[in-house]
């Protein structure tokens, strides 16, 4: 298949890529500084643009079978809440996201994976106390804007899928995550590397159809 991971270069959307290449599928890497992506191979294809652009997202999708968007904000969260400084814009996803069902929709293009968070629209009420504290208190704006993501994907029409991952860590995969359509953690973490395999395999086949589903370690 030929798939588009949006947000490429960060952690789970290199983690994406390489399982999808190593799956045999034709990838597409977007993002703003695609070049730094650091995989290599036949079946890779570079493309720097910015998801906030209508155009350059429209461009991108053409073509393709499938979407994956791991769209984020990677900056320190402290000198985001309290600073307001940050190098993607704190409205990345949901304003991604649009433009990305928008292309979709004109491109003929079904299929659609999201990568969202654990605690965030049917899991909201499942998040201990303390991890809704420090959402409220240093993620606020992202959590808004993950939030407004997953409205307009279920909102989309499209064959989606959203999945809600624990706390992200860059440890070794374990093969043997939790993946829960009811909001069931096994563990508070799970490795980047799980997430990338697990949205990797979500994208050939229907399982989790028009589901968000919470993935731990």
């Amino acid at each position: 298949m030929k798939v588009i991971v949006f947000g490429a270069t960060g952690g789970t959307g290199r983690a994406t890529v390489r399982e999808l290449l190593e799956g045999g599928h034709e990838v597409t890497a977007f993002s703003r500084h695609a070049d730094q992506l650091g995989l290599s191979s036949a079946r890779l294809h570079l493309v720097s643009g910015d998801a906030l652009r209508p155009e350059d997202v429209e461009r991108a999708v053409s073509g393709q079978n499938a979407v994956v968007v791991a769209l984020g904000v990677n900056d320190n969260p402290l000198k985001v809440r309290l600073l307001h400084r940050s190098r993607t814009p704190t409205h990345v996803c949901s304003g991604g996201t649009r433009n990305i069902i928008q292309a979709m929709h004109h491109q003929g293009v079904r299929k659609l994976v999201v990568v969202s968070a654990y605690g965030v629209g049917e899991t909201r009420d499942k998040l201990p106390w303390f991890f809704k504290l420090f959402y409220r208190l240093l993620l606020k704006e992202q959590i808004v804007d993950k939030e407004r993501q997953e409205q307009l994907v279920r909102n989309s029409d499209l064959d989606w899928i959203i999945v809600q991952p624990v706390g992200l860590t860059n440890e070794l995969p374990r093969d043997d995550v939790l993946a829960s359509p009811t909001g069931q953690v096994r563990h508070r973490t799970v490795s980047r590397r799980d997430v990338g395999r697990f949205l990797a395999s979500l994208v050939p086949g229907n399982d989790f159809l028009h589901r968000s589903v919470a993935l731990s370690g």
